[in-house]
């Protein structure tokens, strides 16, 4: 199946393009809102600060044909950034607003890690996913998760974390230094990752495998 990478400007859309294709898939990259509205599938990337990405999108005329194929039940990934503005609003840089098709937050990871000693940020590297606290290894079947186990380490460049309001919605964490961030997060067809898949290594290219598998 095709592959729409919608490009604003504003992501890692070459990389993201290898990956698929290094997966299988045939990709679309354009920044068309006729070429979303029929897409089968599309990654929505995202480098940079919230309300600059929501800017770049709505100077585009992409935000409500985004939230249109989110509500269609078409799978859709966003990535990094285009992760974080699938939540309501976002605190980077002032108070901004997001998508909304996740109920929750984009809030700075604090500047203390879990024992008050100062740390930085953003929080740069390899770090393992964790299953949310209560939920299963099942629950990761059938979703992008498929395949990898807990404790798989995929790379993290980030200083703002998602803050889902509902538990349901949490599909993979991560810790940085005992502060929890929201690595995966997932609501029907659409899920959003923290992290970039495409510098991830095997397991980002599993993710990639199993989207597309969607």
């Amino acid at each position: 199946m095709r592959t729409l990478v919608v490009d604003y400007g504003r992501g890692n859309v070459l990389s993201v393009c290898r990956a698929v294709e290094r997966c299988g898939g045939a990709v679309e990259l354009s920044d068309s809102p006729a070429a979303l509205a029929n897409a089968e599938r599309a990654i929505l990337p995202g480098v940079g600060a919230f309300g600059d990405c929501m800017a770049q999108l709505r100077s585009l005329g992409l935000i409500e044909p985004l939230i249109e194929f989110a509500r269609s039940d078409r799978p859709f990934l966003g990535i990094c950034v285009g992760m974080q503005i699938l939540f309501t609003s976002g605190e980077e840089f002032g108070d901004h607003s997001g998508l909304d098709l996740i109920p929750g937050a984009v809030a700075a990871i604090p500047k203390t890690d879990a024992n008050g000693t100062p740390h930085k940020t953003p929080h740069i590297g390899w770090t393992p996913l964790e299953l949310p606290e209560g939920q299963s290894a099942a629950r990761w079947d059938g979703t992008v998760l498929e395949g990898l186990e807990p404790g798989s380490p995929v790379y993290f460049v980030h200083s703002f974390t998602g803050r889902p309001e509902r538990d349901a919605d949490r599909l993979a964490d991560a810790y940085y230094n005992g502060r929890l961030v929201s690595a995966v997060v997932q609501r029907g067809a659409l899920t959003g990752v923290q992290f970039h898949p495409e510098k991830s290594g095997a397991a980002g290219l599993k993710l990639i495998d199993a989207f597309l598998k969607l």
